[in-house]
């Protein structure tokens, strides 16, 4: 058995669209990851979770809708993407919906899965008692050996259908396969975020060199936020949906989609912000630094299709620059890349600095240095008071023991230092200091 726990299992959830794949997934993995929702085609990329039954841990991998006649151009991304996902799997639970019975669709996935040489369970979803179990028997001419009653939005049935899934593990001791997702929390974390159709799911693939994501020219695509071990730098990259305004957010699927990149921002180590080098820096943009900035995260910032831009304007690299840094000012000592991410231009110094960003976001500073550089600065330019006849000093300053960098400045009269002059020193503890592309803090207190 102690072998049969360090093994890693795979098992897919694959059927045609609005059976209830994402529902059952959500029910294995305990938590509600995949977005569940009445309209169908609402999964497109592979989603990945961790589930365990009887002390054994294993993969699960939530796939799109399997559309057998149309040729659309995201309708066979989504193929391949389900195709990936049958060759990662050790069992496949070939999903089908009781409720409708047995489709063209479902007879045509049943053949390619049985080509496909894997263990398949054949699984009859939305039995919602024991009636339906005997109203209904069409789906045995699937011709498939293995097969389970379940309501995946209840979970009746699916203690069943984890028993024979241990059951498969003990008896064939598969390979140990590397795990996709994760949970590791020491492993850092680097999330992807910027508005549509920028290029996040490229630059992932371009990563990978492989395509693990669905990319198309259509904004919108991911929809969830997609966590991949990358195994040469030893980190969780994180794709996240688009962020749109909130004026431009057409439908539910969609809020709940930005809602999950917000989530996903909290658990992130550092975060790659990319923006399209043709739109240039938006107002979204910047809503999407503060939002960074806010959780206290490290930040990079990449402007993806530069070789495009550059081919049809005059601006330099500098120049470019320049602007970004005045937005942000005075968080200006962010790390900023121009990449082309189709191309793989300038993507290898991107993880290297993410490292460095992450140790810079847990330096921690000697009290003495601190005020041996801090104290002659401020003392040299004092706040100006907000009211007349307050001299304000500061006598003494430390970083005070957090995960991330906080500073507090102890001072006679510190509810009358304006906010500008916050400002003013965190542009000084970031030109003496090394916090490249750390977000900082800055409090005063009465001494």
């Amino acid at each position: 058995m102690n072998n049969l726990l360090k093994m890693n299992y795979i098992v897919s959830i694959v059927g045609r669209p609005n059976v209830g794949k994402s529902t059952l997934f959500n029910r294995l993995v305990g938590r509600r990851k995949a977005i569940v929702h009445v309209t169908s085609g609402v999964t497109r990329d592979r989603i990945y979770g961790s589930s365990e039954w009887n002390g054994v841990q294993f993969s699960i991998i939530d796939t799109g809708g399997f559309s057998v006649l149309t040729n659309d151009v995201l309708e066979k991304e989504i193929k391949n993407q389900i195709f990936i996902a049958i060759k990662e799997s050790d069992v496949i639970l070939f999903l089908i919906d009781i409720k409708i019975g047995i489709l063209d669709a479902d007879i045509e996935i049943s053949k390619i899965l049985r080509k496909c040489q894997k263990i398949i369970l054949l699984v009859v979803n939305k039995i919602d008692n024991g009636k339906s179990i005997y109203s209904d028997t069409d789906f045995f001419r699937l011709g498939f050996e293995r097969y389970y009653y379940i309501s995946a939005i209840n979970g009746s049935g699916t203690g069943e259908l984890l028993d024979k899934l241990i059951e498969i593990f003990k008896q064939e001791l598969l390979k140990k396969k590397e795990n996709i997702l994760l949970e590791n929390k020491s492993i850092p974390r680097f999330s992807i975020v910027g508005r549509p159709n920028v290029g996040k799911s490229t630059l992932i693939n371009s990563f990978l060199n492989k395509k693990h994501h669905i990319v198309t020219n259509i904004s919108g695509t991911t929809r969830d936020s997609l966590d991949v071990f990358y195994k040469k730098y030893e980190c969780i990259l994180v794709d996240t949906p688009g962020v749109r305004k909130k004026s431009k957010i057409r439908d539910n699927i969609e809020f709940y989609s930005i809602m999950r990149t917000f989530k996903t921002i909290e658990y992130a180590d550092v975060c790659f912000l990319m923006i399209d080098a043709d739109r240039g820096w938006k107002k979204q943009d910047m809503n999407i630094f503060r939002l960074v900035k806010k959780n206290h995260k490290g930040i990079i910032i990449l402007v993806n299709k530069w070789d495009l831009f550059h081919k049809k304007n005059v601006y330099t690299q500098k120049d470019y620059e320049c602007l970004i840094r005045k937005k942000i000012y005075p968080f200006y000592n962010v790390p900023i890349f121009f990449i082309s991410a189709k191309n793989k231009d300038g993507i290898h110094k991107i993880l290297p600095m993410a490292y460095d960003v992450l140790k810079f976001r847990n330096h921690r500073l000697k009290t003495n240095i601190l005020n041996k550089i801090m104290l002659p600065i401020l003392k040299k330019k004092p706040p100006t008071p907000k009211k007349k006849n307050k001299f304000i000093t500061i006598k003494y300053c430390t970083q005070l023991p957090s995960c991330t960098p906080k500073f507090i400045f102890f001072s006679n009269f510190p509810q009358y230092i304006k906010e500008s002059y916050k400002r003013f020193v965190e542009n000084k503890i970031r030109s003496h200091f090394d916090f490249i592309g750390v977000p900082i803090q800055i409090f005063f207190r009465k001494k």
